[in-house]
């Protein structure tokens, strides 16, 4: 068996130079040692984490932990189509710009989130309405949103407020400017969680899919 970590270095290092047919060769060449599945949570996972951790220590540019997502989403969907079985047994996801015209922060998050096997709904940019109006109608149980701006942060609060009245039950993960400026502004929001970039979304889904694995096993 290949050692992992070596391919993890080279798939990282073809993503960080934009080659998008070294690192789909990377992975047909070990697909059938692993199977779609486990080579995206053993090689994609883990090389755009590094990727993620490289960027919020400054050691790379914005534009390549965006490539890297776009190239890792595309490559994804040809290992495992969204009509695969092998999809993850998962809940419903979107995501959204709320108000603001910032698409950048979404767009990298939702390209990782993808990347790791999962399908998120993009819903681009929506107005508090019509954010609310699009959960309940979708049936949405995990919601990611974005924010640029401090005053749209501050209107997650109406969100999260009318999806109550709807009695939606719905997951609130918020991400942008504000909430890393102000560390309890996700709280105060009556935000369920909030991350930095897209691993830390990423390892909240897991966390949640996980406890929701336990309960059905005591189930």
């Amino acid at each position: 068996m290949n050692n992992i970590k070596q391919i993890v270095n080279q798939f990282e290092k073809a993503l960080l130079n934009f080659d998008k047919i070294e690192a789909n060769r990377l992975l047909l060449a070990h697909v059938d040692e692993y199977g779609p599945a486990e080579l995206i949570n053993k090689i994609v996972v883990q090389a755009l984490k590094r990727i993620g951790d490289s960027w919020q220590n400054g050691s790379l540019a914005l534009s390549q932990i965006y490539m890297s997502g776009r190239i890792c989403e595309q490559l994804v969907d040809e290992l495992l189509p969204p009509a695969s079985n092998q999809r993850r047994n998962q809940p419903k996801m979107a995501i959204a710009v709320l108000n603001d015209y910032h698409f950048l922060g979404k767009r990298i998050i939702y390209s990782q989130i993808r990347s790791a096997g999962f399908e998120v709904i993009d819903y681009g940019r929506k107005t508090v309405n019509e954010l609310v109006e699009a959960i309940c109608n979708d049936g949405i149980e995990v919601i990611f949103i974005s924010t640029l701006m401090y005053p749209s942060a501050l209107d997650i609060k109406l969100v999260v407020e009318k999806l109550e009245k709807e009695r939606a039950k719905v997951k609130v993960l918020v991400g942008g400017a504000p909430f890393n400026m102000d560390k309890k502004l996700w709280q105060q929001v009556g935000a369920d969680a909030m991350g930095t970039d897209g691993n830390e979304a990423l390892n909240w889904v897991n966390k949640m899919m996980e406890e929701k694995d336990e309960r059905n096993d005591i189930a």
